[in-house]
């Protein structure tokens, strides 16, 4: 990305999109009973407070009655049902791992089979974005977190740091192609997960083949364990490499969000919170549910003179729904630089 004089200034950026992760598949509802949904009514309305809080994209995971995640597609067909019903102008991105949580006490987190995630390209309502990942990667959650961050919690047993510190997220070559062309057949918008600028540029050869066809909508996921520390150095050598039409979204965890994302937005990024990412406030004295949390953004926001956009403006900042016919319509809207003619269409960051 280039950043021009003005850049900071408001008038100069989008308005703010604010991704809201409010069903956090790695707590039990008795690590944070009053803020995680279990029955489905609960796990709407979740999504209409959020939505009426300032978050435009939700990050869809759904619960069985007994406060595990669900690995059914039925009940997530059931949960973007309701929210497309009382929401109907939000951004429904489904989690690609459909739910990471251990099947069993005592097993590792995992992501669910190759075939079994293809399946996400059939839902019923369709979703506006699946998350996708590139690159098998290590996904240790709990390394950045500090032991205050848990304490209390399933994931501070034996067990729960075992599941979540060993999970790895499968995506290999022959996967995420098939991945991409089964979503984007289904008219639903691949929102990549960007955990180094590795699988960046991977995404970006993919887009060059013409494996990827449509605008370049990304989180930067610094959680660490495998991923991107939070910290500003990463975030400006990943920011060096992406085009200027990127849609880009931070993402952290735990008490790292909040200045993640307030570097995010003062840059004219997009910020993600909720309680999947984060449980505290940034004194840790008190816990703040994903609705506080997508409240002190708006408010963080309109002090830098920044409007959040709404349901709509979302959408077409995001794009949903748009696909290109080629390989160089897909690059010139994106802002990257053509391909050379008859060379290798390899990785060229950007546009001059």
């Amino acid at each position: 990305m280039n950043f021009l004089d003005g850049h900071l200034y408001p008038e100069n950026q989008e308005k703010l999109i604010i991704t809201a992760a409010p069903y956090g598949p790695e707590w039990m509802p008795s690590d944070y009973p009053e803020d995680i949904p279990v029955t489905m009514e609960e796990q709407v309305q979740k999504a209409v407070d959020c939505y009426n809080a300032g978050a435009t994209v939700l990050h869809l995971h759904v619960r069985e009655l007994d406060g595990k995640g669900s690995k059914r597609l039925s009940k997530f067909n059931e949960l973007i049902t309701g929210v497309r019903k009382a929401a109907p102008d939000m951004v429904i991105q489904v989690g690609g791992s459909i739910s990471f949580a251990p099947e069993t006490e005592g097993a590792v987190a995992q992501w669910l089979s190759d075939d079994t995630r293809h399946m996400l390209a059939e839902l019923d309502p369709k979703p506006d974005q699946v998350t996708v990942t590139v690159n098998t990667t290590q996904m240790n959650v709990i390394e950045h977190m500090e032991e205050a961050d848990i304490v209390g919690t399933s994931m501070a047993t034996p067990q729960g740091r075992r599941a979540y510190s060993e999970m790895v997220v499968p995506s290999n070559p022959a996967w995420f192609e098939e991945h991409i062309r089964r979503l984007s057949a289904a008219g639903i918008q691949s929102a990549f997960q960007f955990y180094n600028i590795n699988s960046y540029e991977t995404v970006e050869r993919l887009i060059r083949r013409g494996v990827y066809k449509g605008p370049l909508v990304m989180n930067w996921v610094a959680i660490s364990g495998g991923m991107d520390a939070p910290n500003v150095y990463n975030l400006s050598n990943f920011l060096r490499a992406i085009p200027d039409g990127a849609k880009l979204t931070v993402e952290s965890s735990m008490r790292n969000v909040l200045p993640i994302n307030m570097m995010g937005m003062a840059m004219g990024l997009h910020v993600r919170c909720g309680i999947e990412d984060n449980l505290w406030n940034q004194a840790r004295t008190a816990r703040m549910s994903t609705v506080e949390q997508i409240e002190q953004l708006v408010r963080i926001s309109r002090e830098f003179g920044r409007e959040v956009a709404s349901g709509k403006e979302a959408r077409d900042i995001l794009q949903i729904g748009v696909f290109y016919d080629t390989v160089e319509e897909t690059l010139a809207a994106n802002g990257f630089a053509p391909n050379r003619n008859g060379a290798n269409q390899g990785f060229l960051r950007k546009a001059a």
